[in-house]
């Protein structure tokens, strides 16, 4: 109030204000001139020509490559996908063309012993009538258990309660693993080759029909008692004898326990690179027939073994597992070949197979030093078992006495005052020392 009144009377001026200082790290801050905007005179007249009224005009999007692809990318950008797309379209060509040629390969040898398995079994397959058509009937016969594996399964027939085949390809299909597992079996013996191969198994009744054969009425069971009645014995004597390719010989050994009961020794009607596994020098004589050697020697290469066995494939543990089982497992190499004609030198081998409880109820009954030799290497084998679970029990009932002595042990001291528990644990210290000198003492 007081500057208003002296400048209206000719009073001092009012002194200006100093400019603000600047700090130095703010320099170029407020030094900077404040940002105009860029007339572009061509561009307003256009954009005038074309619309009258400017008023209502929007604001013009800057111009960018954003939006345009082929501007802001080039093929080099793009050479990993170039790699992988048709890595992965590859892989899926071989996945389908695998699995394709795998069902190819079943089908095949479905249709080439389909023949024989109907005329050998009542029952053959999964399909409803049973029967396995060499036409349209192979999807019924073989089940795909995986890509590179197929099952099938017959049964209905005399001396024999059923068999299964087990088909084994080539993972096809997954070409990178094929390979690894391919060098793996190179440097390592336990890891076999991949094999192409047909594993049968027939399960042989041994006079157990009457148990074996289901029954859904009454009628059916009184029926299955009448038609077993006027059957002959189905049952053999057990033993483990085995044909085997020489190649084969040493992986059987360290696989099954069967067949590292058995000794191994040269057969003058077998080739050389056959071999026989035997506990006993008569079953090699009742069994391998001069047409058994003849269907060997026909099969060749693709000849692995023949396996006649009523022990247990692993070695047994217990005594519940030393059960004899019965059964004829034959195992037959693949040909490369998916042509008919292909399976010509294993056919004749096939056929002996499925004959084989045959002749092994008609001719594998041996004398009776011979049964007592095979019957004391198995009583031998149990006796081991008995021993060794016997000292698994001891253990255990050895452990569950120390486990209710110190129970006790527990429950006397919580009842004992703080000197009584002082006095106990000194008298244990004491005897533990006394037996560990008693122990000392022994050993010297």
């Amino acid at each position: 109030m007081g500057d208003f009144i002296k400048g209206l009377f000719g009073g001092s001026k009012p002194t200006p204000s100093k400019a603000p200082i600047v700090e130095d790290d703010f320099a170029d801050y407020a030094s900077a001139p404040s940002p105009s905007p860029i007339y572009n005179p061509s561009a307003s007249s256009s954009t005038v020509a074309s619309f009258p009224n400017s008023s209502s005009l929007p604001t013009p999007v800057p111009y960018t490559k954003w939006y345009r692809v082929w501007e802001r990318a080039s093929p080099s950008d793009f050479a990993a996908e170039a790699v992988i797309i048709p890595f992965i379209f590859v892989l899926a060509v071989l996945h389908i063309w695998g699995r394709r040629k795998n069902k190819r390969k079943a089908n095949m040898w479905t249709a080439v012993h389909a023949p024989i398995l109907d005329r050998e079994f009542a029952s053959v397959g999964f399909g409803v009538d049973g029967k396995a058509r060499s036409e349209g009937g192979e999807g019924a016969v073989l089940k795909e258990k995986a890509a590179n594996e197929f099952t099938t399964y017959t049964t209905g027939r005399q001396n024999v309660a059923f068999v299964d085949f087990k088909i084994k390809l080539l993972k096809r299909y997954n070409p990178l693993s094929l390979i690894l597992e391919t060098i793996i079996s190179f440097f390592f013996e336990s890891m076999r080759a991949p094999q192409e191969r047909l594993e049968a198994t027939a399960y042989a009744f041994d006079g157990r029909e009457k148990d074996l054969v289901p029954v859904r009425s009454k009628a059916e069971l009184d029926a299955k008692e009448s038609r077993f009645k006027g059957l002959p014995n189905s049952g053999y004597d057990a033993c483990v004898w085995a044909v085997v390719h020489k190649e084969q010989m040493k992986s059987l050994r360290d696989e099954r326990y069967d067949v590292s009961l058995t000794a191994t020794k040269d057969h003058k009607n077998l080739p050389q690179w056959a071999s026989v596994m035997s506990e006993s020098a008569e079953i090699t004589e009742a069994l391998l027939t001069k047409e058994l050697a003849g269907a060997v020697d026909k099969a060749g290469d693709a000849f692995e073994y023949l396996i006649v066995s009523d022990q247990p494939i692993d070695k047994p543990t217990k005594l519940n597992e030393t059960n004899p089982s019965k059964r004829i497992t034959l195992s037959l190499r693949l040909p490369s070949s998916t042509h008919p004609t292909a399976y010509a030198p294993t056919l004749p081998l096939f056929e002996l197979f499925i004959r084989l409880p045959d002749i092994l109820v008609a001719t594998a009954h041996f004398r009776p030093e011979v049964t007592r030799k095979l019957r004391t290497i198995r009583e031998e084998e149990m006796k081991k078992l008995k021993k060794a679970d016997e000292g698994e029990k001891a253990e255990e009932r050895r452990l569950e006495a120390e486990k209710k002595k110190k129970e006790m042990r527990d429950t006397r001291l919580k009842g004992l005052s703080a000197e009584e528990q002082r006095k106990f644990l000194e008298k244990e210290r004491e005897k533990g020392q006394k037996k560990q000198e008693k122990r000392m003492s022994r050993k010297a």
